[in-house]
């Protein structure tokens, strides 16, 4: 049986976090969800693992209406109010945009601008056990942007470093430059190609976990969305290509073939989505993100699920058809040249 667990590599030691992480985006990015459900979303993951193992929680400086701190701001009053719960917890924080301009922005001063006030929102509640950047400012050498987060690390404010949507050789280069813990990619059974098989190889090679986000498509590979009118209207993932009116009805097909799979088995096409991910490497860490404790406890019952060779044979297939069948880009055309840097 496959390990429910696996070890980060940190300047300051190992550490032992669940196989499943969680991703706590969709609790702040509209502004409309109340602290306590957020708070038992949160609580209920953590309460549910074996003693000495962290959760992976996954945060974003921007991660608020307007691109504001909403995220880290529930975070602080989250470890205030459960201060025995920031051992239990690993944090993983994405910033890196200047967020005036709201625009990538590795420079010296954006990047030391940007762990200030990841910190200052944090308020002390919470160790900031990662920082990474969401994305790599092409226009600033990559040594510019890491030499300013080592610098944190090697001050203690910061645990680790992290890196986002890059490329393996562009992993390799960071990595080389300061030890990189996680590198963070979208993996998930509908993207899945050559760029993360590199990723995933070179991190194994390295001690780097890879933290594969939206291993669930953004929900639409759970199957609860069967048509494009099944999205609010305030939806914005309606403006997404892949779950645009004439791509949904094409892409629902991957669902289909998925829940034919999961079916039989008693889970949900979701958690076969999670468990098939987390069989690409045991350092490979699915990231599913949910705003509710049902639905985050039944993410991680992911971790309890194992295929047979037939059965993985299936999903391996539906997968392969899949990057060839899909449709539509994963990202609006707008963000998709800051993917793979």
């Amino acid at each position: 049986m496959a390990s429910t667990t696996t070890s980060l590599h940190t300047p300051s030691g190992t550490v032992v976090i669940n196989k499943i992480g969680h991703g706590l985006m969709s609790m702040t990015l509209t502004g409309t969800i109340p602290d306590e459900q957020c708070f038992a979303a949160i609580k209920g993951g953590v309460d549910s693992l074996p003693e000495g193992v962290k959760m992976f929680l996954n945060g974003g400086e921007f991660y608020g209406p307007n691109a504001n701190t909403a995220n880290l701001e529930m975070l602080s009053r989250f470890f205030e109010k459960y201060p025995e719960y920031a051992d239990k917890t690993f944090l993983s924080v994405k910033g890196g945009i200047n967020l005036k301009a709201f625009s990538i922005d590795g420079s010296e001063e954006n990047t030391k601008a940007s762990i200030e006030n990841v910190l200052d929102k944090l308020r002390g509640k919470k160790k900031l056990d990662l920082y990474q950047f969401g994305r790599v400012d092409k226009n600033v050498p990559l040594e510019t942007t890491l030499d300013v987060m080592a610098q944190y690390v090697k001050e203690g404010k910061v645990g680790s470093i992290g890196m986002s949507e890059v490329r393996a050789e562009t992993l390799l280069r960071g990595h080389k430059f300061h030890p990189v813990t996680a590198v963070e990619i979208e993996v998930s059974p509908w993207e899945y190609g050559s760029e993360q098989k590199k990723v995933i190889e070179v991190a194994k090679e390295n001690n780097i976990a890879v933290i594969a986000y939206s291993p669930i498509g953004r929900g639409f590979l759970s199957g609860e969305f069967k048509k494009f009118e099944d999205l609010p209207e305030n939806d914005r993932r309606r403006q997404w290509p892949r779950f645009q009116k004439e791509n949904f009805e094409k892409n629902v097909v991957i669902v289909d073939q998925l829940q034919a799979i999961s079916k039989p088995k008693g889970i949900t096409p979701a958690q076969l989505s999670i468990a098939w991910v987390s069989t690409l490497g045991p350092h490979v860490v699915p990231l599913p993100g949910s705003a509710r404790t049902d639905r985050t406890l039944e993410n991680l019952a992911s971790n309890n699920v194992t295929f047979t060779t037939e059965e993985l044979a299936k999903v391996n297939e539906v997968v392969e058809n899949a990057a060839i069948t899909v449709q539509g880009d994963r990202y609006p055309e707008a963000h998709m040249a800051a993917l793979w840097a």
